[in-house]
């Protein structure tokens, strides 16, 4: 009877490429395969730290394709490692669904944690965290982001939200128009990166803020 394989979730960095674990990248050598969110961007990573190991593709526009191509590798023994293109595989990136498939067929999933940047934004962001609530990327959808947001004004914990540049200064109009305008806000861009920047005010002052000036980085 031939022994399942495992299947790993790997943590890479988010800007720095100094946050690698040792750990991370031994199992990234060591696996037969990795499933990559994006190939072309790992594999900067994998040049960067001489790992040779095969890559294949797995984001959200395959995945349900390439689930059993994965699922059928790991039960002939392969191991294989799963990253995205930064952080915690599965954290508003390609994951669970193959995590929680695994569980379902009795294959070992095992994490090899690393930076994932809502825990470090938190972190350094001065507010609780001993309750938080992570939302993510809200909908870009209006009427169902509106939505959302009402149902979270009475939510008395840290809010950590996910945001891309071009989209920000609506979603600040619509945090001050559901949470007001003295809200405190922290703001993380760039992360670990050269242009690392956090901005602490309240959402009326980044409204105006960045009215005035064009959001930038991550």
């Amino acid at each position: 009877m031939v022994e399942f394989g495992n299947l790993y979730l790997v943590g890479t960095p988010i800007g720095n490429l100094e946050d690698m674990t040792g750990r991370a990248i031994r199992i990234l050598q060591t696996v037969d395969l990795i499933a990559a969110e994006d190939t072309r961007h790992t594999g900067r990573l994998l040049q960067h730290f001489q790992i040779q190991t095969p890559q294949i593709s797995y984001h959200d526009h395959n995945r349900s394709s390439r689930e059993q191509n994965l699922l059928a590798q790991l039960q002939t023994g392969k191991n294989i490692a799963l990253v995205t293109d930064a952080g915690m595989p599965g954290i508003c990136d390609p994951g669970y669904e193959l995590v929680k498939v695994c569980g379902e067929k009795g294959i070992k999933v095992i994490p090899i944690p690393g930076v994932s940047a809502a825990i470090t934004a938190l972190a350094i962001s001065g507010f609780r965290g001993d309750r938080f609530c992570f939302e993510g990327f809200l909908n870009q959808k209006a009427k169902e982001r509106q939505g959302r947001l009402e149902e979270l004004k009475s939510e008395s914990r840290t809010l950590i939200f996910y945001e891309a540049p071009h989209h920000l200064l609506q979603t600040l109009t619509d945090l001050v128009n559901a949470f007001g305008p003295h809200r405190p806000l922290v703001m993380a861009r760039e992360l670990t990166k050269l242009y690392e920047e956090i901005w602490r005010g309240n959402l009326g002052d980044a409204q105006d803020f960045y009215t005035k000036n064009n959001p930038r980085g991550e």
